[in-house]
């Protein structure tokens, strides 16, 4: 079969990770991003980095760049016809990556960088110390290409009540998640922090993660002093670590310009297919707390248009910021929980530098399709509160011609719950969900829920009653019968 000279092909990879001293020996997240790429150009088998018709830049939390690509390619010495840069959300490198394809395929680009990174560990030292950083910024007059959808994923009234946080919303995941599979919560914990030690094995064993110590699903699951309970039942340990100072890069081309570059074909790796959707925007209107209905269409299409089902999948990154992320990917994909579900050992211990953590598990996929030639990956990329989904198969056969799904209309058509302003849910309502929020010295403070009415809208209540907290913290309030009053609040 000749290969499209349009096809487009991942040609490097570059991950980076810098562990400094303090802020004197510490870099910015341009400067981490540089050395990322510096190795994706390595990894291509290529003695500098080539000129691209686009730098493109995962959007980052650690510093205001105006323009990061732009700082990136002027360190770098490149002058590219356009910068980019992504909205937010942890679906954003996937996402980017199978935009950029489509664009390569129309012939609109023939190469492009792909990088992302955060300092965050950095950031939050000088704000500790009171220090001031002096990190490049780019010319006020520079505005970069925005690149995917953006939309608000936080309703109103979820706003209201101060439901804003993924560490608030993931664990109330968790809950519905053991309900609906009839295990106890001391069942459930020991369900996830097995999953999560896993983990944890695998990112001991790579060389690119940011905690390369195992754990023991023990240790995960019993809160200490360096394992605080941050929402029930998530202890610290079980919660996407941002504190990292980390950054990838991918180099994307044309099969022509890859052979034109000198690229060697054994550095070559294909985007079979690929697919992005979400979930109804808001989770107020979710029909489940317990099932991802846009993860099982996306993911599905992906793989039919890569003429492949889940069984044939050799290796799978599943997006893990929480253990409810990985259970509802994995139960919306037909993955078991005992398979190797990771490649790099996830957000918690391969690092999760904010909306970039799947970056580094492309760049981990593309090493492992190249030592496995003709084995398929599948990455899952997730932004939001499992709201945004981007799919991508990767191997080193490539495709009869790269195709891209977007399900969303048939998505949007699925059944939504209606929300019930609190002065309008006032009387009983049945627990779907919920967490108990803790201080910083693991003490419970206040609790959060969703509930269903007796007519089957959702409405949501909190409550900082520290009795009522304390009480949610023992055995299982999924199911539970419950009084709501007119300000929302929690009256059991």
């Amino acid at each position: 079969m000749s290969l499209d000279p349009r096809t487009p092909v991942l040609v490097g990879a570059g991950q980076f990770l810098h562990r400094a001293a303090g802020l004197e020996d510490a870099l910015d997240a341009s400067a981490l991003m540089c050395e990322a790429v510096r190795l994706a150009a390595a990894d291509a088998g290529l003695s500098s980095v080539p000129n691209p018709d686009s730098v493109r830049v995962v959007s980052l939390l650690s510093w205001k760049y105006g323009d990061p690509a732009w700082v990136v390619a002027s360190q770098l010495g490149l002058s590219p016809r356009e910068t980019a840069i992504t909205t937010m959300g942890g679906n954003s490198p996937q996402t980017l990556v199978n935009g950029t394809a489509l664009e390569i395929q129309r012939g609109e680009l023939d190469i492009a960088i792909l990088t992302g990174g955060e300092a965050w560990r950095t950031r939050m030292r000088a704000r500790k110390a009171g220090a001031e950083l002096h990190w490049p910024k780019a010319p006020a007059d520079m505005f970069p290409r925005l690149l995917g959808e953006e939309f608000d994923m936080t309703h109103p009234t979820e706003r209201a009540r101060g439901i804003v946080l993924p560490v608030q919303v993931y664990p109330m995941f968790e809950t519905a998640i053991r309900a609906v599979a009839g295990r106890t919560p001391d069942q459930q914990q020991v369900v996830s922090s097995e999953l999560w030690a896993r983990f944890s094995q695998v990112a001991a064993a790579n060389p690119n993660a940011w905690i390369r110590e195992a754990k023991t699903a023990e240790e995960i699951r019993t809160p200490s002093a360096s394992n605080r309970m941050i929402g029930l039942p998530y202890p610290k340990l079980m919660n996407s670590n941002a504190d990292v100072d980390m950054a990838a890069a991918l180099i994307m081309c044309s099969a022509e310009k890859a052979q034109s570059l000198g690229v060697p074909r054994d550095r070559w790796v294909f985007l079979n297919s690929a697919a992005d959707c979400h979930e109804h925007n808001f989770v107020s209107n979710r029909w489940s707390f317990a099932h991802t209905p846009a993860i099982e269409l996306g993911g599905r299409q992906a793989l039919q248009l890569a003429g492949v089902g889940i069984d044939d999948i050799e290796i799978v990154d599943l997006y893990s910021c929480f253990p409810s992320a990985v259970q509802l990917g994995a139960q919306s994909l037909g993955l078991s929980l005992d398979r190797q579900l990771t490649r790099t050992g996830g957000l918690a211990f391969g690092g999760g530098p904010w909306n970039n953590y799947v970056m580094h598990a492309i760049a981990t996929v593309m090493n492992e399709v190249r030592e496995r030639p003709g084995e398929k990956g599948l990455v899952w990329a997730n932004g939001g509160y499992v709201t945004k989904h981007s799919f991508g198969v990767y191997s080193t056969t490539p495709p009869v011609a790269f195709q891209h799904a977007y399900p969303q209309d048939e998505i949007d058509a699925l059944p939504k719950r209606a929300l019930a302003e609190p002065a309008d849910a006032a009387g009983p309502a049945t627990i779907e969900a919920y967490t108990v929020m803790h201080s910083r010295d693991g003490e419970p403070e206040q609790a959060l829920a969703a509930c269903l009415l007796p007519d089957g809208r959702r409405a949501w209540c909190t409550t900082a009653d520290i009795g009522l907290s304390e009480a949610m913290c023992t055995g299982e309030w999924v199911g539970r019968e419950v009084t709501l009053n007119a300000e929302g609040t929690l009256d059991a």
